[in-house]
């Protein structure tokens, strides 16, 4: 069964529309990221900045920002999905997200109230910070009434949502899922990742000589899966866990190796045979040194590769299909010098991990891009990867 990347909605701190993101994307523009204080450690940022649609007062337990950018990246794949619910009937329509953060930030805001005044706020609601707020909040904007739930594994949240709406189509139980993930800033992470001492004191520098931490992101993406021809392919899907540590990388990686080799199993791919690999790529010491050491393993040196956390930060739950959306891009556009996505750090290389061929800005393939794989790790050793192709 052949399954389809039909359409597509997304927002990062690169932008809120297809077209500036991928132009901001290949360019390995940075300007994304910018310092704030707001979540009570100063560090390095990668915020949406457009202005996000407001939630109707009917459904205000849903009203968080998580579930604002789910809506802003909603509005763009809307005419597909109102087609696909007219054809299909709305029991025949399914939702799977990934997220790791949900709408905790109302939480924070809303406990800081109750500290100064005694009582929560009126318009707070547990509901907004409970992971399966994202898709509950679709399922009833929609009133789609497939099976509609939230897959909460950290960093590879919203890459394993893919797995679990292939798996609702290949059973039979839906003819088309909405699919992605969404996160939104908020004191927990920033504060948490701070005290792991994960936090780079600058902008990040993913596989670079002077890495040392993560910049957190937020974005939303959201696609629509169907057996019904589209732009881009699913073409295999790869997991594994090592658990290894809860937070620590396994750095013989191999686990990390059978993911990608599962992924390329199931796509019928061999490592020669994909164009562009985004690495998940957090620019953390332990990290990059275990998937330098994985990809080298398992590609070589050869595969052009880049991270483009650089320009996003880590989205965290929404890093995988924010990610894959990135490739869904660069298989749908029309380029067919096959611009490459940057490995941007502003750094010279780290000599002592194992060689990777580092995308650099302005390089190309030479020819369309037609097949990508996209990597993405998790806490606990939640091991991810997929393959994608143009149709």
């Amino acid at each position: 069964m052949t399954l389809y990347l039909n359409d597509l909605g997304l927002l990062c701190a690169l932008g809120n529309s297809k077209a500036e993101i991928l132009k901001r994307l290949l360019a390995g523009d940075r300007s994304g990221l910018a310092t704030s204080d707001e979540f009570g450690t100063r560090c390095i940022i990668g915020a949406v900045s457009s202005d996000l649609p407001q939630i109707d007062e009917r459904y205000s337990l849903y009203n968080c920002r998580n579930n604002r950018l789910l809506l802003a990246a909603f509005s763009q794949i809307e005419p597909t999905v109102t087609d696909m619910i007219a054809r299909f009937g709305a029991d025949r329509i399914g939702i799977v997200l990934g997220t790791s953060t949900s709408g905790v930030r109302n939480t924070e805001l809303a406990l800081a109230y109750w500290a100064d005044h005694g009582v929560l706020p009126d318009q707070f609601h547990y509901k907004q910070q409970q992971m399966g707020a994202g898709a509950d909040f679709l399922a009833d904007f929609l009133g789609v009434q497939g099976p509609a739930y939230t897959i909460s594994t950290a960093c590879s949240s919203s890459g394993k949502a893919f797995a679990s709406a292939r798996r609702l189509i290949r059973l039979d139980l839906c003819d088309a899922v909405i699919v992605g993930g969404a996160d939104s800033l908020c004191g927990l992470t920033m504060n948490g990742f701070a005290a792991l001492e994960s936090i780079s004191t600058g902008l990040c520098k993913p596989f670079g000589l002077h890495r040392d931490g993560i910049n957190i992101g937020e974005a939303a993406s959201l696609f629509v899966l169907s057996k019904d021809p589209g732009p881009v392919v699913l073409q295999g899907i790869g997991a594994s866990s090592d658990a290894y540590h809860f937070a620590a990388p396994n750095p013989d990686a191999t686990d990390v190796i059978r993911a990608m080799q599962l992924a390329l199993d199931d796509a019928g791919k061999t490592p020669a045979q994909i164009d562009y690999l985004n690495l998940h790529g957090t620019a953390t010491v332990l990290n990059d040194a275990m998937e330098s050491k994985a990809v080298n393993a398992l590609f070589g040196s050869t595969v052009a590769a880049s991270s483009s956390k650089g320009m996003t930060g880590h989205t965290l739950g929404a890093a995988a299909a924010l990610e894959l959306a990135f490739c869904w891009l660069l298989l749908s556009s029309d380029d067919e010098r096959g611009t490459l996505i940057p490995n941007s750090n502003d750094d010279e290389r780290d000599p002592v991990l194992p060689a990777l061929h580092l995308a650099k800005q302005g390089e190309t393939l030479g020819r369309r891009i037609d097949t990508c794989q996209s990597n993405s790790f998790a806490f606990g050793g939640n091991n991810l990867s997929i393959v994608v192709g143009r149709a």
